[in-house]
């Protein structure tokens, strides 16, 4: 097209005129997907993540000594965060990491079962998914309160909520969460019972599942979220400090 027929056509639709208008960054879908790209870490912190609950899992099961097995777990967590360190980068992904890897040493030592090691995470996962599941049906959706402070009135981080699309864009959302923590508890619990009560030996199936469903269950999550986003245009309510 020339710009003599551009002038004689005159200026285009102006955004939103026509069809929903283009996700930018005064959309609620745009805001929470940076807050999503924030909290994944990306493909190190999900590498980071598994590798000291996989060098618990490999250990034992070849050498079935549980306190050499969280000892080499712990090193491995250990290790990254010092490489961090001297790489200057974020430490948080291999803290988390380490964490995780200590409250589940005092779970196995207290009993001395090595599947006990993986309690605390079945455990997690269910309050987790119990408390998510009711900021939805109470219409606090937990990722609402999460994008909240960014939405609507500065002084007031509440008024998302008098928006209606908003709350059911954050339920949605939360659902979302919801359905990894779900999954986890109901492959994970079964195979943690039966190792625990002697009906088989599932520790290896156990050690796998964890990994297998930690940061690639997520990263699934997260894209089905991402999905949801780029379908939807919710625009950011004005804010006051906008107006003047």
């Amino acid at each position: 097209m020339t710009e003599q027929q551009r002038a004689e056509e005159g200026p285009g639709p102006e955004p939103g005129e026509t069809g929903r208008p283009e996700v930018t960054e005064e959309t609620v879908e745009a805001l929470v997907r940076s807050q999503l790209a924030k909290a994944l870490g990306g493909k190190r912190g999900m590498v980071e993540a598994a590798v000291p609950t996989l060098t618990f899992t490999v250990s034992y099961i070849i050498a079935s000594d549980l306190r050499l097995s969280i000892v080499l777990g712990v090193v491995a967590a250990v290790l990254l965060g010092v490489l961090r360190l001297v790489q200057r980068s974020s430490v948080q992904y291999v803290v988390t990491s380490l964490f995780g890897i200590g409250i589940a040493a005092v779970f196995a030592m207290r009993s001395g079962n090595a599947a006990d090691a993986f309690l605390p995470g079945i455990i997690y996962n269910a309050v987790y998914a119990v408390v998510l599941g009711l900021s939805v049906l109470v219409r606090w959706p937990a990722i609402g309160l999460m994008i909240g402070p960014f939405i609507g009135h500065r002084e007031d981080f509440t008024s998302w909520r008098e928006n209606p699309a908003v709350v059911s864009l954050a339920s949605k959302l939360t659902w979302l969460l919801v359905l990894p923590c779900v999954i986890r508890v109901a492959v994970q619990y079964p195979l943690w019972a039966a190792a625990t009560y002697g009906e088989a030996d599932t520790f290896a199936a156990l050690g796998l599942s964890k990994v297998a469903m930690g940061w690639p269950l997520q990263v699934a999550a997260f894209a089905a979220m991402v999905w949801v986003l780029a379908r939807g245009r919710t625009p950011l309510a004005e804010r006051p400090a906008d107006r003047d």
